[in-house]
Order: C-alpha cells, then sequence, then structure tokens
C-alpha cells in the first residue's frame, strides 16, 4: 500500500479554506486532512496552493486534434494536453454535423474513453445540432433541425449513456418536450446559440433546462424591454451560467454583472477550446470552418466571428481572480464543482473528499499552474 501526506499553505476543500494543515493520499485516493503532522512520507508544497483537479465541461480540443475527428489516438492526444490546463476531467464536446458522423463520434468515444491515460472523460457534451441560425457561431447550419428524441436515443445508445450534457435553442419546435424528457433520463439541457425571447427560455427552464452555454455568445442579448436569454441566463433560479474569461468572449464587467446576478454557486468556468489550444498562432479548422488564430483568440476566417477559444482553465480561474471578480476560493469552485454539478459528475470529481480519486493541482500564490496529479500520481509538471 502506498501512503503520503501533501503538506502546503492553503488546501481548497468543498466547505472551507484550510491552512498549514496535512492532506492524505492513500493508493490513488483521498485521505483525511488533518492539522497534525503525521509520520509517514510527506510532499512538502509549501508556499504553494492545493486545489481540485479543475472539470472542463465544454471543450471541443486541443494541441491539433479536435472530439469530432473521432480518432482514439486524437482523444489520448486531447486528454494528456489537457493535464498542462490544471483539467482533470472534462466531457468531450462535439459540434454540429451530420446524423451519421455524431452517431461515430458517439461510438468513438463510448468505446473508447477509459482507454485514455490523461485527463478523465466522464461523458460527452452534445453542442447541437438543435439550434437556430441567427446566433449560429462556428455551428453549421446546414445541420440544424428541431430536436429529435429518436436520434438522441440512438446517440446515447452508441456512447453507451456518456451523453450527459445537450445544448439546444427553445424556440425550435418540440423543445419543452424533448427537454423533459432528457432530463427525466438525467441529461443536463443547456440552451445555446439561439434567438429565443426570454418567455420562450423560461418555458424551457420550466420544464427541466439547467444551464445556458457560454453565457452571452450565441444567445439573444438583454434589452430593457426583452430580456433574451442573457436576461434568463441572469434570473432564472436554479441554472448554471456557463462563462469564457478569456478577455475575448465576455468584457470583465459583463462577467463580474453576470457572476453578481448568479452567485458563484451557479457560474461553471468552461474553455470551449479548440484544436488550436497548445498551439502556435495560425491556420486551423473548427469543424468544417477555417479559423485563423491571432493575439489569443480564435476567429472564423470568414467573418470573423470568434471560433471557440485557445484558453486554460486555469488561466480562466486567475482571470477571475485578477479582474476582482471573485475570490480565490469562489473561482476555483467554478471551475471544479459547480461544472461536475451541473452535467451531475460531482460524485466523482471536482473536488477534494474522502475516499475520492486523488486528482488536485498544485498552484502558486498568483494561481500560476505548478503541477498536476492524477489518482495521485504527479503527471504534470511546469
Amino acid at each position: 500500500m502506498s501512503k503520503y501526506y501533501l503538506h502546503a499553505d492553503r488546501f481548497f476543500l468543498p466547505s472551507s479554506v484550510e491552512t498549514g494543515g496535512y492532506l492524505a493520499v492513500e493508493d490513488g485516493v483521498f485521505g483525511a486532512y488533518t492539522q497534525e503532522k503525521p509520520v509517514g512520507e510527506i510532499l512538502d508544497y509549501t508556499g504553494k496552493w492545493i486545489a481540485p483537479g479543475l472539470v472542463d465541461t465544454h471543450i471541443h480540443g486541443y494541441h491539433g486534434h479536435d472530439v469530432m475527428d473521432h480518432d482514439v489516438a486524437g482523444l489520448e492526444a486531447i486528454s494528456k494536453g489537457l493535464l498542462s490546463c490544471g483539467i482533470t476531467s472534462f466531457l468531450p464536446s462535439t459540434l454540429t454535423s451530420t446524423v451519421e458522423i455524431l452517431n461515430e463520434v458517439c461510438e468513438t468515444i463510448g468505446k473508447h474513453h477509459k482507454e485514455v491515460t490523461g485527463a478523465k472523460i466522464q461523458g460527452i457534451f452534445f453542442e447541437g445540432p438543435f439550434f437556430t441560425e441567427k446566433h449560429k457561431g462556428a455551428q453549421n447550419p446546414s445541420y440544424f433541425t428541431d430536436p429529435d428524441l429518436a436520434v438522441f436515443k440512438k446517440w446515447q445508445d452508441l456512447s453507451g449513456g456518456m451523453i450527459k450534457k445537450i445544448a439546444i435553442a427553445p424556440e425550435r419546435e418540440g423543445a419543452a418536450k424533448f427537454t423533459a424528457a432528457l432530463v427525466n433520463e438525467g441529461v443536463s439541457v443547456a440552451l445555446g446559440h439561439s434567438d429565443a425571447t426570454y418567455d420562450q427560455a423560461k418555458a424551457s427552464v420550466e420544464a427541466g433546462a439547467s444551464v445556458f452555454v457560454h453565457t452571452y455568445n450565441g444567445m439573444s442579448g438583454l434589452n430593457h424591454r426583452e430580456p433574451g436569454m442573457v436576461g434568463a441566463a441572469m434570473t432564472t433560479v436554479g441554472t448554471v451560467a456557463e462563462l469564457i474569461c478569456d478577455g475575448h468572449h465576455v468584457h470583465p464587467v459583463d462577467a463580474k454583472a453576470l457572476i453578481q446576478a448568479k452567485t458563484p454557486d451557479n457560474i461553471a468556468l468552461i474553455t470551449d477550446c479548440m484544436r488550436a489550444g497548445g498551439m502556435p498562432d495560425g491556420d486551423y479548422f473548427l469543424g468544417e470552418f477555417p479559423v485563423i488564430v491571432k493575439d489569443g483568440a480564435a476567429r472564423l476566417k470568414n467573418g470573423g466571428s470568434l471560433a471557440g477559444s485557445i484558453l486554460r482553465l486555469f488561466e480562466g480561474v486567475k482571470n477571475v481572480v485578477d479582474w476582482d471578480l471573485a475570490t480565490v476560493s469562489d473561482a476555483i469552485y467554478m471551475a471544479t464543482e459547480v461544472p461536475a454539478k451541473s452535467c451531475h459528475i460531482d460524485h466523482v470529481c471536482g473536488s477534494i473528499r474522502l475516499g475520492r480519486a486523488a486528482d488536485f493541482i498544485i498552484l502558486s500564490d498568483k494561481l500560476d499552474l505548478e503541477e498536476t496529479y492524477l489518482d495521485g500520481v504527479s503527471v504534470y509538471k511546469k
């Protein structure tokens, strides 16, 4: 049996931030936290902070690979690369495409998700194809359609039940019925890429929708006479708002307004990262669309719209703190337990708890990522 103790200046635990104590790790899982110095091997991280491994529930690719490639080697490369972002659990995220290609993606992830050796695949996020065109972003409107339970069931069967979240536009025909059916099966329904009115969005929330996709982006905006999707995201009780804090997708003032309206308990920091993450500036593709990456942003060559991001999630956490939007503990919570809860995977990731897999990160006091651990083993070091 292998056992050691972590010592650090701060530990970000589920209900508290503890200072200067010791956290046991035994056979790859978390043991108890104590202030008393134990007898045994101690890994000394004096001057550092220890937090849960980050959880990205909306990410399309990394290091030159995309989930839509439906390639096992590509999934492994994404999984390994995400360790340098502080991510230890993620939901590979699809793009709108043909039913046939989405079938292949579901089957690939369903059969091979346990084989990856980096960040753990905890499910799938289906972004589309049940969207509307006005706020299509980098989604291909040629494949947009109304929600279809039979089609979704096929995808879910092929994935082995791995689809944890799906995004739809609430104004599509049958959206409320589709939402209620999926929520009854334990799937989180998210709202995005939509020109819905506030009332249409609210109707989907009342049917069980619980997440707003990359809030502010790809949705009808807040207007003083029509609150739109943004107004619904800000005001609906019990919903979680995704937020991309890369400095390109959302102005810090707007991010602050959303966090204040929702409270950190209902904000999920995500990246929406595409294949150019961890890669140099240049030409890439997101789905079928050519993208240019320059100055920290990924934009469609045709029209210049943002096309996902190249954000590393620990940088999003750092930005939230540097922009004075939330405390350190709240920022970490928004990138760990909140996204995990929003997709019903918080029983396996997102927090440091007794008996849970010892997936955690070492941070400097400036929130720079120093090291990533997976199952109690150091797998990335700066």
